[in-house]
């Protein structure tokens, strides 16, 4: 049987005690659930993260319904449509700093859900490339011309060879990196 987001979503809600309304809307890449209530602060949450926590659930139920179902976005009250915006500019400007300093640009904490809108702000930004080498953080750094770079000592842990490596590999085939190693 196939997953229904919209009756599932709604089911929830009334389990939890919250009379709402839920609207279905397609995007490219999946759903949104657009809720309606009169207590959406309380669904909201401290910085989204109840909100957050319903999206999960949500998504939990219907893949235990059907595996094949697509995520789906929950929203109360435009506050992921805002966020999002918030955090798009956010990016822009701080790649917009890279481009003017030539320094790396660090944005605060965010969750992958986070980090990912901004991936795809600056996706198609050729002088700008993400780096996520550290759990939660971001930096912008500039592919283009760069400043000569003061050496950096640093301790890897397990898994930032991996991400290293690939991060070499990208810049390579872009020709914008280079990079010396000593390994004490």
């Amino acid at each position: 049987m196939p997953a229904q987001p919209k009756v599932t979503l709604e089911k929830l809600l009334e389990l939890l005690g919250f009379p709402a309304t839920v609207e279905e809307h397609t995007l490219e890449d999946g759903l949104l659930l657009d809720v309606k209530t009169e207590d959406s602060g309380r669904l909201i949450g401290r910085q989204g993260q109840t909100l957050s926590d319903l999206q999960y659930i949500t998504n939990r139920l219907l893949f235990q319904q059907d595996q094949s179902s697509p995520k789906v976005m929950v929203d109360v009250a435009g506050y992921r449509a805002q966020a999002r915006e918030a955090l798009v500019k956010k990016a822009k400007e701080g790649a917009e700093k890279v481009r003017r300093w030539g320094d790396t640009v660090e944005l605060e904490p965010m969750s992958a859900f986070d980090r990912r809108i901004v991936h795809h702000a600056l996706r198609d930004d050729p002088d700008i490339f993400n780096v996520n080498l550290r759990r939660r953080r971001l930096d912008l750094v500039q592919t283009g011309p760069v400043r000569p770079v003061t050496p950096v000592t640093a301790t890897l842990q397990q898994g930032d060879i991996e991400r290293i490596g690939t991060i070499v590999n990208v810049c390579r085939q872009r020709g914008t990196f280079s990079l010396s190693c000593r390994m004490p």
